[in-house]
């Protein structure tokens, strides 16, 4: 795991985390706990693109397994009331 101290960044700034990010994410200790995760914008980016593509790779699942409805607004809000 690629760490930074919170206090080693107060004390020295934010460019501590310059050469680390070169290794990936780091992960910021604070009060001897892991508190924050930082990640450069490609790595973020990456990230949520995976997260979308995971989702519809998920929804296209449900479609073919049959694990959806049609119908209005109110049939579904009448179904989840149990009417």
């Amino acid at each position: 795991m690629n760490t930074a101290a919170a206090t080693e960044i107060k004390r020295k700034g934010i460019g501590v985390l310059d050469k680390a990010l070169e290794e990936g994410p780091v992960w910021i200790i604070k009060k001897n706990c892991p508190a924050y995760v930082v990640l450069t914008c490609d790595a973020y980016r990456k990230m949520e693109e995976a997260a979308t593509v995971a989702r519809v790779e998920a929804s296209e699942e449900d479609l073919r397994a049959g694990r959806v409805m049609s119908g209005t607004a109110d049939a579904l809000m009448a179904a989840l009331a149990g009417e």
